[in-house]
């Protein structure tokens, strides 16, 4: 906990949320409290609970007594495809609510909150669809036999999400756990779990049956460890970090929950001479600076062709310099605030350990001097140039507007610069040469490839990595069909006599 997230240095008089169950909002009475605090000005925008484990063990049996119960259990698919699909009416009913509000707790630009959140309610009408299409298995199987299979959705669902997309990622999972039948346990980030707030209750008021989403505020180590490891869950969802993911996950898996990480990234972008500079510079910077760089598909390395390097050195420099970072809320602003001081503070560091191996800094690298006493967590866009695919700016995941840029000369030296990497989520290539890209797309290790494009996502493709990026995938049926386990049945249609100890039997078969 940070010196400004101190419980004795908070003011009472403002209700403190953050326990939500079985339909209920639950007092904080004597429990932790701490700040939520705005990343654009730095001051308390409210207080929340660090739940506790007994909060934990009610939230997740709250959820076991509604996806055990006749009310969610026994709705038909048909009427529940309906519901969902509700679900996503009564959001998109309140988005311009929600885009303030994401903006007011995480620092990103109302231009950003507001492009991403209005696709969130697709969602749930897609996850509807599915759940209206969903199909289970005839098996051709040998002998007087019919074979089938029946999908049955896994249960509780812990959901532990980050800070960088509140609404995005919670409701991707939320999406097709309420398709399917599950039910869910959230903790949103400590740092922004304003808008998840907000979510239940409009989901409550939508006629969401209690139970079925409840929510617990808390620290990742306390709060998010609880849930993680808890006996009582039969899949874990979660977004963030891969040491962070690698600890839930290795509690998860004590009671052999299903599991879906999405982890750390270092994404790398190959740019080659035939396409356009200037169009693969427009899609740098916004590959590397929306979201302020923290998204874990950020395009942190720019591998480029040496006989365009200069050229696309000096101009991806002046494009970072001249991105307008200030106050979120403001029209003119086209970069807000990282989401903590803590954060803000990382990526200084790694300015200094670039320097210190001997990058290039070529743009960025500190505060922006006009908001150095707006009590904000503002960082210049910053770009190192002459980078060495061994120094650790190019290796580790910064997340913050900062990116690297490598000179290459043949695809396989690209090819070899860009998977010589712990992480593999996302990866992207500029080319006007169809082969080449399919080559790349088909050799890149990643679980998501751009060509000539970067953070382009769809209700229908999924979205996940490989490596240390993660396990699983989210979106599409991908996603949708991990929230089920799945039943074999075998119907002997034979009425023949049947004894395997008798000697007289023919044509007996084990198995």
């Amino acid at each position: 906990m940070n010196k400004q997230q101190s419980p004795a240095s908070l003011s009472t008089s403002e209700p403190v949320r953050g326990l939500f169950i079985d339909g209920n909002e639950i007092p904080a009475g004597s429990r932790e409290t701490f700040a939520v605090i705005s990343p654009g000005d730095g001051k308390v925008i409210a207080h929340t609970v660090n739940a506790t484990d007994d909060d934990v063990d009610a939230a997740i049996a709250g959820a076991r007594r509604a996806f055990e119960g006749p009310e969610w259990r026994k709705m038909s698919e048909r009427t529940r495809a309906k519901f969902v699909y509700k679900l996503g009416d009564a959001l998109e009913k309140h988005l311009d609510e929600l885009y303030e509000l994401e903006t007011l707790n995480n620092g990103r630009p109302t231009r950003e909150t507001r492009a991403q959140l209005s696709k969130v309610p697709d969602l749930f009408r897609y996850n509807a669809g599915l759940a209206l299409a969903k199909r289970d298995a005839v098996i051709p199987v040998e002998g007087h036999y019919l074979g089938y299979t029946l999908r049955r959705p896994v249960g509780v669902v812990a959901n532990v999400t980050p800070f960088n997309h509140p609404v995005l990622i919670a409701a991707r999972n939320l999406a097709p756990t309420f398709a399917s039948g599950c039910t869910t346990v959230v903790k949103p980030s400590e740092y922004t779990p304003l808008t998840t707030i907000r979510m239940w209750e409009i989901f409550r008021d939508a006629g969401l049956p209690p139970g079925v989403f409840n929510l617990v505020t808390g620290f990742g180590a306390s709060t998010g460890k609880a849930l993680s490891g808890h006996p009582g869950i039969n899949k874990l969802v979660l977004t963030g970090g891969t040491e962070s993911g690698r600890l839930a996950g290795a509690a998860a898996a004590r009671s052999f929950a299903h599991q879906t990480l999405e982890l750390g990234g270092k994404a790398p972008v190959i740019v080659f001479d035939d396409f356009d500079i200037d169009q693969a510079v427009n899609y740098a910077a916004f590959g590397t600076f929306i979201g302020a760089g923290q998204t874990c598909i950020c395009s942190s390395r720019h591998l480029v062709q040496r006989t365009i390097y200069k050229e696309f050195v000096e101009k991806l420099a002046a494009k970072a310099k001249g991105i307008r970072v200030g106050d979120p809320f403001a029209k003119a602003t086209q970069m807000g605030p990282v989401v903590s001081a803590r954060q803000r503070q990382r990526v200084l560091d790694f300015v200094e350990i670039g320097l210190a191996e001997g990058a290039w800094l070529v743009a960025g690298g500190g505060i922006p001097e006009h908001l150095r006493e707006s009590g904000g967590f503002y960082v210049e866009p910053t770009v190192f140039a002459d980078v060495t695919p061994e120094m650790r700016i190019a290796r580790e995941e910064i997340f913050g507007p900062f990116t690297v840029v490598l000179p290459f000369d043949t695809e396989e030296e690209a090819l070899r610069i860009a998977n010589d990497s712990q992480y593999g989520l996302a990866a992207a290539v500029r080319t006007n040469n169809v082969a080449r890209a399919l080559r790349f797309a088909e050799d890149l290790e990643a679980g998501i490839i751009w060509i000539n494009d970067h953070h382009r996502v769809d209700a229908a493709s999924p979205w996940g990595g490989v490596k240390d990026s993660g396990t699983g995938r989210e979106f599409g049926q991908e996603a949708f069909d991990h929230y089920f386990y799945t039943k074999a049945i075998m119907v002997n249609k034979s009425n023949d006599r049947f004894d395997w100890f008798d000697p007289e039997m023919p044509d007996l078969r084990l198995n």
